[in-house]
């Protein structure tokens, strides 16, 4: 199989380094022209159109590393050629706009992924098989904090959900298995954040999920103090125990005995590539499908609009069906 790769920052060099290490990678697409010298003296067809990219090469998926304002457009462009995509999150920083791509690749049967890697995290992937083995019982609550000081240059207003709270939100509803039904959320810059007009460093939120499970939300990534892994520290309730994912580690303590986790086998250790390309070649829905992902999508949308308003927000998730069509 080959890829064309769109997008060549340092994200996209990440990903080309991947394809080309794999013999996956066609051709490379990159506005910038000057981005080519990463490439050094390797042989990849280099374009700065995409429209020229897909008429010359002959390509089995597209993988979109571009800036979240371009995400759309790009992918609309492969589902025009019938190109299944691997998109990096978010779908969109438009709502509808990720509503209507879902959709269209729903209702034309294009295979769409979004690389979500928090979930295929080794020590991510053991507290799920933890939880659902019934370690602690059934889950009651869970707590997340998270904590970095992450000043990067970006081409866009930064928004601590869009950026990395999005990984936490599809954390918690991997964790769960539910889905959220209600949020309250308050998105802020602090007093000791950087100075960017709209800028949203911090957040709040209270999720309420199916089935009467909780999520309390403590995030900031103007922190400066001790910082926590990007995914977050974790304490996770349950009606016989608590599971604690601090630092990397876990932890189950039941009977006010704390063991701390050790054996990681019987998990998949596979990252979101090999997901992606599995999930094509078995003819199945991919773990983080777009679909999927929308459920995530919507977590972060009503957390903006409850932020907005000091209202509590109902989430509803447009359902689409097999033949892409929208419900509520």
């Amino acid at each position: 199989m080959k890829a064309i790769l769109v997008g060549l920052g340092s994200a996209g060099f990440s990903w080309y380094k991947r394809l080309r290490e794999r013999g996956l990678l066609a051709a490379v697409v990159e506005v910038d022209p000057s981005m080519k010298e990463k490439m050094g003296d390797d042989p990849f067809p280099f374009y700065t159109s995409l429209e020229e990219a897909l008429d010359k090469t002959r390509a089995d998926f597209l993988v979109n590393v571009t800036s979240p304002m371009m995400h759309t457009k790009v992918n609309a462009a492969a589902f025009d050629r019938g190109l299944a995509v691997l998109c990096e999150k978010p779908i969109s920083f438009n709502y509808q706009d990720s509503i209507q791509i879902v959709a269209r690749a729903a209702r034309e049967r294009i295979p769409f992924m979004i690389a979500e890697n928090y979930r295929r995290m080794p020590y991510i992937r053991k507290t799920k098989q933890l939880i659902d083995a019934g370690a602690i019982g059934a889950l009651s609550s869970l707590d997340i904090q998270f904590y970095r000081y992450h000043q990067v240059q970006r081409r866009y207003t930064v928004r601590i959900l869009d950026d990395i709270g999005v990984h936490h939100f599809d954390l918690l509803r991997y964790f769960t298995g539910k889905e959220g039904t209600a949020i309250q959320a308050k998105l802020f810059n602090p007093v000791n954040g950087w100075l960017e007009e709209g800028a949203t460093l911090n957040a709040y939120a209270f999720i309420e999920l199916e089935g009467g499970i909780t999520a309390a939300y403590q995030a900031s990534i103007a922190s400066k103090g001790t910082e926590t892994p990007w995914s977050g520290n974790w304490r996770i309730e349950g009606t016989e125990g608590a599971l604690e994912v601090r630092d990397k580690e876990i932890y189950v303590i039941r009977d006010q005995t704390c063991i701390k986790v050790e054996d990681f086998s019987g998990i998949d250790e596979t990252d979101t590539l090999t997901e992606f390309l599995a999930s094509l070649q078995e003819q199945r829905e991919s773990e983080t499908s777009g679909q999927d992902y929308l459920k995530t999508q919507a977590l972060v949308h009503y957390a903006c609009v409850a932020s907005d308003t000091g209202l509590t927000q109902t989430i509803h998730v447009p359902q689409i069906t097999e033949n892409g069509e929208i419900t509520t």
